[in-house]
């Protein structure tokens, strides 16, 4: 059964948790910009617009070390970065478009390695989502199965209602027990008037279809055409909620340093440079041809689910205009 919560109790739920010594993260403005991050207070707090970054970060952070090591003349000791010292943390007003991207993840980090740093992060980590009421040019969740409403990967959802509060649905087990710890701020559903969810101008797209040309046009003068402005940049990769290419490298000195796991991506040119000095993608034509068939065609292969979830980041950021939402319309249509 849904219940209610307002704003000013929502706000109260965000100053316990920090009370608690959770790790709270949400919306927050930066300068200019809204992004993802740990919130001190609910004053912090800012729902008016999609973050900048996506919330991957706080399962999959742009760096950190996974050892370190320290050489003396007694020898060498290498320390293990255990996992269990990550904080219990609630992920709160994230977007459809960021949290259903949490499960997509999983696949790939849980797959023939378990990665325990990201695997323990999502473990102890409980997502309120929140419905979108507003939507840009570059927004297209709708295009690859998603909503404005999407509870996928939610524990709990949140549906704005006219008046300032918010209808909340029980999504998951973890879900239910945030709700049941804090139970007095929450309140039985009334008949609040939802407020208008966004309206995404491109409608839903033939997936299937657009995989099934990516299975026999692995060569193709559309790449050609694509890449021909493509800088290479990796913007598009690293505002993704689902791109998860990643390096190591050690990094110090012969006597201390680090092992370092770091976002990379497949639009880099030496991605995917071998040591022997070969390099399979060694042209931006077949990079971006790996982008476009990793998130519609080689994800879908091996795990079943769209490596995309419409939020449109790399739309807005890319500095030469690509646009990856007419690119599969355009594949839709062929």
């Amino acid at each position: 059964m849904p219940k209610i919560i307002t704003d000013q109790n929502l706000r109260l739920l965000i100053d316990t948790l920090v009370g608690e010594g959770k790790r709270v993260i949400g919306p927050k403005a930066a300068g200019t910009l809204t992004l993802y991050e740990p919130l001190a207070s609910a004053e912090e707090l800012s729902l008016g617009e999609l973050p900048r970054r996506s919330a991957k970060e706080t399962f999959f952070p742009l760096c950190e070390n996974i050892l370190t090591y320290e050489k003396s003349s007694s020898g060498t000791t290498v320390h293990d970065i255990d996992p269990a010292r990550f904080p219990e943390t609630v992920l709160i007003g994230a977007r459809p478009c960021d949290v259903a991207a949490a499960p997509v993840l999983d696949a790939v980090f849980s797959w023939d390695f378990k990665d325990e740093f990201f695997l323990e992060r999502r473990r102890k980590t409980t997502i309120i989502g929140l419905a979108c009421t507003t939507a840009d040019d570059a927004c297209f969740c709708t295009a690859v199965g998603l909503s404005p409403a999407d509870t996928k990967g939610s524990d709990l959802f949140l549906t704005p209602l006219a008046g300032g509060t918010y209808r909340c649905d029980v999504i998951s087990d973890k879900g239910e027990a945030l709700l049941t710890a804090h139970a007095g701020l929450f309140a039985e559903a009334d008949a609040g008037e939802p407020v208008p969810l966004a309206e995404p101008q491109l409608g839903p797209l033939d997936l299937d279809r657009i995989k099934a040309w990516l299975d026999t046009h692995f060569e193709d003068p559309l790449w050609e055409e694509i890449a021909a402005r493509c800088a290479g940049c990796g913007a598009c990769a690293f505002l993704c909620p689902a791109c998860h290419c990643f390096d190591i490298s050690d990094e110090g000195s012969e006597k201390q340093g680090a092992r370092r796991k770091h976002w990379d991506a497949c639009g880099f040119g030496k991605f995917t440079y071998h040591a022997s000095g070969h390099n399979p993608r060694e042209v931006q034509p077949h990079r971006y041809r790996n982008r476009i068939m990793h998130k519609f065609k080689y994800y879908h292969d091996k795990f079943g689910q769209r490596l995309c979830t419409g939020c449109g980041r790399c739309i807005r950021a890319c500095p030469v205009g690509i646009d990856i939402a007419q690119i599969i319309d355009d594949i839709n249509n062929k």
